[in-house]
């Protein structure tokens, strides 16, 4: 049950995710709330980061059932991928205005100078912090290798297709012409060197 529990509350996590990043809801909530609909952003990354917790407090109370036997070689692979993962999302989050991404500065942290981010790690993959949380969500999986590990990951693994699609789709209506041709020469999650 407590696995189940924890599924259902990464569904709800993912799925109101995406809801809450829609185009159509922001249009809705920009005419609604005007000059505050500004700080939609800053509420949109507190409700997430208090979400994501939430979860990571409802792990810590699932008993350890393992999946994987420990061994020195998985640990040390899951910490090395963990430790990739988190190099790639940190230095894609260097390319864009950290204080716009989470929403303390109000203005569109997808644009810098006007323009697609598309140098550094976004000229390798679209999707970087994506990427990021996939390798660090498998490396403690392999560091932890249990269930309530497996689910984490599985549950990502599921999500992204639909956030990534989501996600492109606002890309497209913000930058329109020039994100689809980015799309063509540069893959979703998987670098290209």
């Amino acid at each position: 049950m407590d696995y189940i529990l924890l599924a259902l509350s990464w569904a709800f996590f993912y799925s109101l995710h995406s809801i809450l990043a829609a185009s159509k809801l922001k249009r809705i909530l920009e005419e609604k709330l005007g000059k505050a609909y500004k700080w939609y952003r800053l509420f949109y990354s507190f409700l997430s980061t208090v979400l994501f917790l939430g979860i990571v407090i409802q792990s810590l109370f699932i008993p350890n059932q393992f999946l994987l036997t420990k061994t020195p070689f998985l640990t040390y692979l899951g910490y090395m991928m963990a430790a990739l993962g988190t190099i790639i999302a940190m230095k894609a989050m260097k390319q864009v205005s950290f204080s716009s991404f989470i929403g303390i500065k109000p203005d569109n942290f997808l644009k810098t100078e006007g323009r697609l981010v598309t140098t550094g790690w976004y000229a390798r993959m679209r999707h970087p912090l994506y990427s990021g949380l996939i390798l660090i969500f498998l490396g403690y999986f392999l560091v932890a290798g249990t269930i309530t590990a497996g689910i984490h990951l599985l549950c990502l693994l599921l999500y992204l297709p639909f956030g990534i699609y989501y996600e492109e789709r606002n890309l497209i209506a913000l930058f329109g012409e020039e994100y689809r041709e980015y799309q063509k020469k540069v893959p979703s999650i998987f670098p290209k060197f």
